[in-house]
């Protein structure tokens, strides 16, 4: 790897995964096969959400899921509108990009039934690189989302608001570089420490414990995965989600020793991944509907933060909650399939793009 013409690694890092960005703006799939073969190590592992899971190999990546995502949606594009990158606490080297995979959505996919519409789909993908190649991949597709826009959502509906998920206000999501080791800890120490106060209710006492205001913007915007939705404020996030969350599960943010997280600043941002970081029971009256069972479960959130005026201003949320789910003993997509048996099933005969 060639270091003396850029700035750090991590701006080189984040040229690695613009020529994968680039081909999939109008994602040509030999183009993109080619391009992921050529900068991930042939035994990167790829960690996907459910129902996909892990995959070896970029062929093995590209077959499993963008293969039968590109089948649905044939003019598919990829639309990024954060890509940061930095060195976490481990010592290791990742890039966070968050955006959108958009297209005509013609075919089912993962039983979904096509709408003959432009579908869209939050992910938020998470690559460690070494040597300025791909050796793992943490992703987050958010799969209910799809389910939505298709009216084809099987479990109780969000409390929060639904819809197709913004970049960041300021227009600055795409950190060029070169990356600055000082702003970037400051950025990341704010989050974790605002994690460790969250951390203290409510088994250290009741809300005031959090000193929320000193972390969160007056009109944070927290944008939760599909199934919890989005919410504005302080109030906003309690209600629509923290407090729910809670009630559900007390024990969050008790089994520390037992997950790893990955924090990585960058500029105005932060980011976090891992697989999972997140362990926690559910209890008392359940939770997105599904009743208490004391089943204990993990949770993969990767996450993304914007500091303003030193207070968190957005925040990009997703959750494996397809996996979640799964956990609890729910196979959302047999429900998915029994809600939707009278659709008729098979690919719209809808022309799409140059005709």
């Amino acid at each position: 790897m060639q270091l003396d013409t850029i700035n750090d690694v991590h701006t080189y890092n984040k040229t690695v995964i613009q020529r994968l960005r680039d081909a999939m703006i109008n994602f040509e799939p030999c183009s993109v096969r080619e391009i992921l073969t050529n900068i991930c190590a042939k035994d990167a592992v790829f960690h996907m959400p459910h129902p996909f899971g892990d995959l070896v190999g970029p062929d093995d990546f590209f077959d499993h899921c963008y293969q039968p995502l590109c089948d649905a949606m044939p003019d598919l594009e990829r639309r990024d509108w954060i890509v940061m990158g930095g060195r976490t606490e481990h010592g290791d080297d990742w890039i966070g990009c968050g955006g959108h995979y958009m297209g005509t959505f013609v075919a089912p996919w993962l039983d979904i039934p096509p709408t003959g519409h432009l579908a869209h789909m939050r992910f938020h993908e998470f690559y460690r690189l070494v040597e300025g190649r791909i050796v793992e991949m943490q992703t987050l597709w958010d799969i209910p989302e799809v389910m939505m826009q298709a009216n084809a959502w099987p479990m109780a509906p969000s409390l929060g608001l639904e819809f197709c998920i913004p970049g960041p206000a300021t227009l600055d999501g795409i950190q060029p570089g070169p990356w600055d080791e000082i702003k970037a800890n400051e950025s990341c120490q704010h989050v974790v420490d605002m994690l460790h106060y969250m951390k203290k209710h409510p088994s250290q006492g009741g809300p005031e414990t959090m000193e929320m205001h000193r972390f969160w913007h007056d009109k944070v915007n927290w944008y939760g995965p599909a199934g919890i939705g989005t919410a504005r404020g302080i109030s906003g996030f309690r209600n629509w989600h923290q407090i729910p969350f809670l009630n559900a599960m007390p024990d969050r943010g008790q089994y520390l020793d037992e997950i790893t997280y990955h924090f990585f600043g960058d500029g105005d941002y932060c980011a976090v991944t891992g697989w999972p970081n997140m362990i926690q029971t559910i209890t008392n009256d359940g939770w997105m509907g599904v009743a208490a069972s004391g089943q204990r479960i993990t949770m993969k959130s990767l996450d993304f933060w914007r500091m303003e005026s030193g207070k968190i201003r957005e925040n990009w949320v997703m959750v494996d909650i397809l996996d979640a789910y799964r956990q609890l003993g729910v196979d959302v997509f047999a429900r998915l399939r029994e809600f939707n048996k009278a659709r008729v099933p098979g690919r719209i005969s809808f022309p799409v793009g140059d005709v």
